[in-house]
């Protein structure tokens, strides 16, 4: 049985690179087989486009790399067949393109993005499907190297193959120290979020007037957590302070800074989007600036996210959960897992800003990367090879991560789709209109609302007395003069507005 299995797009890479590129990437990735095959996880090469490849795992060959079904309905196949421990996709989005999960919050006039891309359904053991309520049980371990969207040669691929082939696990103690970069106005939010992870703040930068080069001992600490504005196609994060959003980090100013065995988790809208830098002209996205210096793994979001001024709450908890995870000793793609269902538990129901949140923030790295280690407080049985027992522990723990996503799946309401229009009570109104202004929202602010589905509990759940939202409403406008958005959601239930919270674009 492969416990990791490589998957990509022959076609694609050879019209990017050509035979001698393609070549290349194979004899690197054979490298990197070999090299799993040494710290005793076995893996494979598959191309999703070859015909008597697929058909051995009962599945079909992806004639069209943009295709989001076809190549959903690949990888699925893979997994019925082999299982693996590990998905490694190998490419940018024009290899094996991200999934075209619709974005709930999308009006038209609001959120603007129509869809929230990202690997979630290729972690899903569920059919192809747009709706992100669909995908709230992830079950499988993913992450993605993506060589440069649009580019002609392989050098960038290969140098990230060859990151993941020599790759080594540090101490966790060498993780404890870190680099957390914020908006100035965020500097509340942010400082819990280092708390949660870290234990303290005390080392939080803020921009401004922090940025946007930093020096190369700022940038040291192995673990990043970053908490800025981010914007479509741009290689610069942005802080903010009032009115004001200078530039807190760029591409071209952490060249040559970040650290080999770095792991970054980053908040900010469009942290984690493949654009076509070639075509662009463009510095590369800061997210492949990070792994091209050596960085281990790279979790943030392909489009608009959203956060708390204040407090907690989604970009923030799906990122913390993530580092905390590799402090624990998870592997990189583990760790996004847990991330994911743990971020699916934290709430009663998930709303449309939860729901784009799980769907838009994905790992950019070799998943089977062990970052930190952690010592077991417990020995190995006698008479048990080290690689026995790490492979038994991980099946375990996959079956108990399945057990997990399967159990949310069939569990866990939601608020993806539009609810028939219906009227509102005086109350509701009321309230509607109280929050929109603390929004800063024009009175008379429209909210769109969004009906509750509630799976049906099996007999004798405990989730028959649960008590759940009548429905959701949701506004995204941009009401300040810097243009920033803001997101506020209402939660009813009798007809009543019962709670309510407040997003910032990210």
């Amino acid at each position: 049985m492969d416990e990791k299995i490589i998957v990509t797009n022959r076609r694609a890479l050879t019209a990017k690179y050509g035979q001698a590129g393609l070549d290349q990437i194979r004899t690197s990735v054979a490298a990197l087989v070999d090299a799993d095959a040494k710290r005793s996880v076995k893996g494979r090469l598959i191309f999703l486009d070859d015909g008597r490849a697929m058909r051995r795992f009962g599945g079909h060959a992806v004639t069209d790399a943009t295709n989001p079904r076809q190549n959903k309905a690949a990888i699925d196949a893979i997994f019925r067949k082999e299982n693996p421990d590990y998905l490694l996709i190998l490419g940018a989005p024009d290899v094996v393109p991200h999934q075209d999960i619709a974005n709930p919050l999308f009006d038209g006039t609001g959120d603007p993005d129509a869809i929230a891309y990202g690997d979630l359904p290729y972690a899903c053991d569920v059919p192809y499907s747009r709706d992100i309520a669909r995908l709230k049980g992830p079950t499988r371990v993913v992450g993605r190297l993506p060589d440069l969207t649009g580019a002609e040669e392989p050098s960038y691929l290969l140098g990230l193959l060859a990151h993941a082939t020599s790759y080594e696990t540090r101490d966790v103690a060498e993780y404890r120290s870190y680099f957390g970069l914020s908006a100035q106005s965020w500097r509340n939010s942010t400082s819990l979020s280092l708390t949660n992870i870290f234990g303290d703040a005390v080392k939080l930068v803020l921009a401004p007037p922090a940025g946007p080069r930093h020096a190369a001992s700022r940038l040291a600490p192995l673990s990043h957590f970053v908490n800025c504005h981010g914007a479509l196609a741009d290689p610069t994060f942005y802080g903010e302070k009032g009115r004001v959003q200078p530039r807190a980090m760029t591409s071209d100013g952490i060249k040559g800074k970040i650290r080999p065995g770095t792991v970054a988790v980053v908040e900010c809208c469009y942290g984690a989007e493949l654009y076509n830098s070639v075509a662009l002209a463009a510095a590369i996205p800061i997210c492949q600036r990070y792994l091209e210096q050596g960085a281990y793994g790279y979790f943030g979001s392909s489009t608009i996210s959203y956060g708390p001024a204040r407090g907690n709450g989604a970009a923030d908890l799906i990122t913390q959960y993530f580092l905390i995870a590799v402090l624990d000793g998870a592997s990189l793609g583990r760790a996004a897992l847990l991330a994911r269902q743990r971020f699916v538990q934290q709430t009663a129901e998930l709303d449309p800003v939860d729901l784009k949140t799980l769907a838009q923030f994905s790992l950019l790295g070799d998943p089977s990367i062990h970052p930190a280690r952690v010592e077991s407080p417990t020995g190995l049985p006698q008479g048990i090879e080290a690689a026995d027992a790490n492979r038994l522990a991980r099946r375990e723990r996959r079956a108990k991560l399945r057990d997990m996503g399967r159990f949310l799946a069939g569990s866990k309401p939601t608020a993806s789709r539009p609810a028939p229009r219906a009227r509102r009570s005086p109350a509701v109104l009321a309230a509607l209109e109280g929050i929109a202004r603390e929004a800063g929202m024009a009175s008379g602010q429209e909210f769109a609302a969004f009906t509750v589905d509630t799976p049906q509990p099996s007999r004798g759940s405990a989730a028959k007395t649960a008590v759940h939202a009548s429905r959701y409403y949701v506004a995204v406008r941009q009401p300040r003069d810097d243009g920033v958005r803001v997101a506020a959601v209402a939660r009813e239930f009798n007809n009543r507005i019962v709670g309510y919270r407040i997003y910032m674009e990210r």
